[in-house]
């Protein structure tokens, strides 16, 4: 029953309860009967009123009376319903307001729990943005004792080169032995500290220079980090199976303005695009096979060759792009290296130093990196360096430190310029990424961190 319904009904029973009693005859026949026990179908209550015959009416002194109560309740009953209607407009007022209250409380419920998550995401950016410079402090601190090393250097100089201009005048002032072993063991410092200026931590890689456009979608090209002075020559390796010709130029302008190559002819086709020249030799890995072969450019033959233990091959671990790219050569400031997969490794990444004479392994590390996954990978001082992919947008993400036996995810921009990378190397002496991109022969110069510190010198 609505709520005025149930306020018609309790007003009309207490009514009838009490006025009523007082004004019905003791016989009913002989005057008006009031019945208010029935409801209608919509709960309300019905008063039945059953009138005397005429004759008595007017004689009957209540009649009156009870003729006025009608009325009474006649207006109230009408003023009941039309509360009743009211009522139930409002009500249904109040009902859709309740839906209406109901959705904004909703929606603002939904923007203070995104303004939470919103807070919560820049809050977790900032933090991770703390984390990634936290780092930095005991590496300026380090700054702060290398200036002073080199401070200590520079004071070390003045002083030997005054002893020296002292000697000149004063033959026998000093002990001969004891100076010479000073300047021998500054020079040795100063050696070893120029050697460690030209390591680092890989933070930046400039936009790509475009040196040449020429052949085919996949292959390499390279210049010796171990040349002689003046040794400029440029060596270019197009396709990534099936070929056994390398291209010699005499210079990097000759490769960049005209086309005379000289053309080496190696003893079996190379797989993939992971070959390296290094002090006169280039290394490949053979076709179709787990052997890596040194072949000397100065004879025109094998010098070594040795297989390369558990090595996938014949594109069993090759990079995402594919190519048979199952073992990459790549050299850095430290020798000679091969990146490879084992499936005792689970198809993870596997670093192995080589000794550049022999092929035998002298060391081997293994990483928790897919190399299904990696896009390209490079050395450079120690550090193996990862791409997220080879097409599209591209940047450096993975690093695995054999220094440390460590990894860490990092972000540094990468240019893809012409949307395929299929050979990516570092040369420590150019200190630069040779790359080959979908046809165009590229490079990248690179900028390395430096931290120097006093107890390796």
């Amino acid at each position: 029953m609505q709520p005025a319904n149930k306020l018609l009904t309790l007003i009309l029973l207490i009514f009838m309860g009490t006025e009523l009693t007082q004004v019905l005859p003791a016989n009913p026949e002989e005057s008006w009967q009031v019945y208010s026990s029935a409801q209608d179908s919509e709960g309300r209550c019905v008063c039945t009123v059953v009138a005397p015959q005429q004759s008595m009416c007017s004689r009957d002194a209540r009649t009156k009376q009870l003729r006025q109560l009608l009325e009474k309740v006649q207006n109230m009953t009408q003023s009941i319903q039309v509360l009743d209607q009211r009522t139930q407009r409002d009500l249904q007022y109040v009902e859709k307001m309740e839906v209406q209250l109901r959705g904004l409380e909703t929606k603002f419920r939904q923007v203070e729990e995104n303004h939470k998550q919103n807070i919560a995401k820049q809050f977790k950016a900032i933090k991770a943005k703390m984390e990634e410079l936290r780092p930095l402090i005991p590496v300026l601190e380090e700054y702060k004792a290398d200036a002073k090393l080199v401070l200590q250097f520079k004071e070390e100089v003045q002083n030997l080169t005054s002893v020296l201009s002292e000697l000149q005048e004063e033959m026998g002032a000093y002990d001969y032995e004891e100076l010479h072993n000073r300047v021998s063991n500054l020079e040795e410092r100063l050696r070893a500290c120029m050697q460690k200026l030209a390591c680092g931590k890989l933070t930046g890689i400039s936009d790509p220079i475009t040196i040449k456009t020429s052949g085919s979608r996949f292959g390499s090209w390279m210049t010796d980090p171990l040349a002689p002075e003046g040794d400029t020559r440029v060596w270019y390796m197009d396709g990534y199976h099936n070929n056994r010709f390398v291209r010699e130029y005499k210079s990097m302008q000759d490769f960049m303005t005209s086309d005379n190559f000289t053309s080496h002819r190696l003893p079996h086709p190379w797989s993939g695009t992971g070959q390296v020249v290094y002090n006169g030799s280039i290394y490949f890995n053979k076709f179709q096979s787990h052997v890596i072969i040194k072949f000397d450019f100065r004879t025109s033959s094998i010098s070594k060759s040795r297989q390369l233990d558990y090595a996938g091959f014949n594109n069993a671990y090759h990079y995402a792009w594919g190519g048979h790219s199952d073992i990459d050569l790549m050299v850095d400031e430290g020798g000679l290296w091969a990146v490879y997969a084992t499936n005792q490794n689970a198809g993870n990444i596997v670093l192995s130093k080589l000794n550049p004479n022999t092929l035998q392994i002298i060391k081997s590390w293994t990483t928790n990196h897919p190399k299904r996954s990696a896009g390209e990978s490079f050395m450079i001082c120690g550090t193996l360096y990862v791409t997220n992919g080879y097409s599209g947008g591209t940047k450096v993400y993975y690093a695995y430190s054999t220094n440390s036996s460590t990894y860490e995810y990092i972000d540094i921009a990468f240019q893809n310029k012409y949307s395929h990378i299929s050979m990516l190397d570092y040369n420590p002496r150019d200190r630069a990424l040779y790359a080959w991109n979908n046809g165009h022969q590229v490079l990248y110069n690179v900028t390395l961190f430096h931290v120097i510190r006093s107890e390796e010198l």
